[in-house]
């Protein structure tokens, strides 16, 4: 009888875990901004989004150059790029988030919305990130954070659709055709 409640038990867990993946989207995030004010994601609603980590002092850091000229070129058609400064791989991002801002607009003149520097792996991973990294949160897919400037794609309804990886082009076939569709 014991057995059973715990068959039981288990299989009303994965049913709730499957329904929780569906039922949480990005839209359901609070943040921090690069200059401390809460963002809630919602705000971007209706709005395709790409999100990024970033890093200051990575051999990828000149992506930003390409994710500013992205955003430019579409922010005015439903388009954003939200940027998650992490100190996550070889200590790429040591700055304070008033340093990380400076850097970026004094750099690469970075317009799209910078978030408050936050961890993308290990036991302290941001919670968004959690959600963009497990299947069992995201309903699409598992996704471990590899390197700085990895990047997300999410819908206009806060879904997740895909990974791209860090070394792809901000501008590369995958991103431009999700923002174009």
């Amino acid at each position: 009888m014991k057995l059973h409640k715990l068959l039981i038990s288990s299989i009303c867990l994965l049913a709730t875990l499957a329904l929780n993946a569906q039922d949480m989207n990005f839209f359901d995030f609070k943040v921090e901004s690069i200059t401390g004010e809460a963002i809630e994601l919602n705000k971007f609603k209706g709005k395709k989004i790409l999100v990024v980590n970033t890093a200051s002092k990575c051999g990828l850091t000149p992506q930003y150059e390409t994710l500013e000229e992205l955003y430019k070129t579409y922010n005015e058609k439903d388009f954003v790029i939200i940027g998650f400064p992490a100190n996550n791989f070889g200590a790429q991002e040591p700055g304070t988030n008033e340093e990380i801002a400076t850097f970026c607009k004094a750099n690469y003149g970075v317009s799209f919305p910078m978030m408050g520097k936050i961890s993308v792996k290990g036991d302290d991973m941001h919670e968004l990130y959690q959600w963009l990294t497990q299947k069992s949160k995201n309903g699409v897919e598992d996704s471990e954070v590899s390197w700085n400037f990895q990047k997300y794609l999410i819908d206009a309804n806060g879904n997740y659709v895909a990974m791209v990886a860090p070394q792809e082009s901000p501008a590369c076939d995958q991103i431009i055709n999700f923002i174009e569709q």
